[in-house]
């Protein structure tokens, strides 16, 4: 008896190939967390070479945001078109060429420069990880794999921070950023080595050759007598009769509402991330602790956010991701609310630190977990990537307006509560979201199976 490949990915075990897809898409996320650590911690140093006035030092630690944004936007709808697997490894190498490039910069406006390439990799990377990750987990490990995904942006920022800080003090800061890219073209000879191509995009795009790819992948996956449905819609890569404009198609009448919940889920969550991990250390010692004690508060908050999207995987594998989801949002907005007023106590400041890290890295998770499920597969990347395009704005607008309102007179306490009201209403966002069918099942049709040779 046969069935179709998706089905057997949906509900056939974890193997070890779909374990090492997970594995590299986590490497891979990892790249996002050293990046971001990497600007912050050469920031002095930078600074000092190129004479550079506070705001121009804020545009060059912003250009590796906006790069992100704009690569999240720009590169999802590529990877509906013309495929996962080559529009990560482009993305990989564009990364890298970005980290190398920003290692050679004698001034700030070529560093700025290579930065924005660099984050336009990086946001290609999460577009397309995230897509791949969702659609090789079966329904029962999807949620774990994806949250272990998210964590690597912790992996990245605490590793490659601490290999910042060393290289830094050793060889300059130059030293910081070509370490990263030589590392970064490690990673994109193991993406060329493992990264598969989507089997949702092979069935949907049907691509030259996409038989033969299926084939391979059902080997490579060790999933027996396997068949695969050819549902239409059907369109096959550089054909005269392309399919929409996937970013079109995000405002269709079955998608729009989906659209504008996942952007503000983003925009909102992206928001207090970015607002908590920036500004804590600095509200902290305004809030009257000391620089020593405001820095071990940031780091609370990175020990917690460590653990805390693998947990979002845990409990989502016992219940439904949108419930936790739910949770999760309702309960970072309070930790947000209430962590600076527990200032005067260090103990209990710290431990709503951890807690405040791991809920808001779990809200990051989530959201990587239910995005892929609201799009049909061939918009999926061009949803992902714009609602973490669009949560990349929030990012980029969370430490510029908390300085404007700390200038015109806000407290510490009044921000983390605002911050805490604009999470909660990532709660409304995910609450109202339609519900969904398999988060990667491919496009309704008329099935015709098309059997695959046994495999072992």
């Amino acid at each position: 008896m046969t069935t179709d490949l998706r089905a057997r990915i949906e509900t056939s075990p974890m193997g070890a190939g779909q374990w090492a897809i997970v594995a590299l898409c986590t490497l891979l996320n990892a790249v996002d967390g050293f990046d971001v650590l990497a600007m912050a911690f050469t920031s002095a140093r930078v600074s000092k070479d190129f004479g550079l006035t506070g705001s121009e030092l804020g545009l060059l630690l912003s250009a590796g945001l906006v790069g992100m944004a704009l690569g999240s936007l720009l590169i999802g709808p590529i990877a509906d078109r013309f495929g996962r697997r080559p529009t990560l490894l482009a993305s990989v190498a564009t990364s890298a060429a970005g980290m190398l490039l920003s290692a050679t910069a004698t001034s700030a406006v070529p560093l700025g420069l290579w930065r924005v390439v660099t984050g336009l990799g990086v946001g290609g990377i999460l577009a397309c990880t995230n897509v791949l990750v969702s659609e090789f987990s079966s329904t029962r490990s999807r949620s774990l794999a994806i949250s272990i995904v998210t964590a690597g942006y912790g992996l990245g920022a605490t590793l490659g921070g601490g290999a910042a800080v060393w290289l830094q003090a050793q060889f300059g800061w130059h030293a910081v950023f070509l370490g990263g890219g030589l590392v970064t073209v490690l990673l994109l000879a193991l993406a060329f080595g493992l990264a598969p191509e989507s089997v949702d995009f092979l069935l949907t795009r049907r691509p030259r050759g996409y038989d033969a790819k299926l084939r391979r992948l059902a080997r490579r996956l060790r999933l027996a007598e396997t068949a695969f449905v050819e549902g239409a819609p059907t369109v096959r890569v550089g054909s005269a009769a392309p399919a929409r404009n996937p970013l079109s198609s995000l405002f269709d009448a079955s998608n729009r509402r989906s659209t504008l919940l996942v952007w503000v889920s983003f925009f909102a969550v992206m928001f207090g991330f970015y607002f908590v991990n920036s500004w804590t250390p600095k509200l902290l010692v305004t809030a009257g602790m000391t620089e020593s004690q405001g820095v071990v508060g940031g780091l609370a908050l990175t020990l917690g956010g460590t653990v805390g999207s693998v947990l979002f995987g845990a409990f989502a594998s016992k219940w439904a991701s949108r419930t936790v989801m739910i949770w999760f949002t309702v309960l970072a907005a309070i930790a947000t609310a209430v962590f600076i007023s527990a200032a005067g106590i260090l103990v209990l400041a710290f431990a709503i630190g951890v807690v405040l890290g791991g809920l808001i890295n779990g809200c990051i998770a989530g959201l990587y977990v239910i995005a892929p499920s609201v799009y049909p597969t061939a918009i999926r990347s061009t949803g992902v990537g714009w609602g973490i395009g669009i949560g990349r704005a929030g990012a980029i607008l969370a430490p510029t307006a908390t300085g404007a309102l700390l200038d015109a007179g806000w407290t510490p306490s009044g921000l983390y509560l605002g911050v805490g009201a604009i999470v909660l209403i990532a709660t409304a966002a995910v609450f109202l979201l339609p519900r969904s069918g398999s988060p990667s099942g491919v496009s309704q049709g008329e099935p015709s199976s098309v059997s695959l040779p046994h495999t072992r």
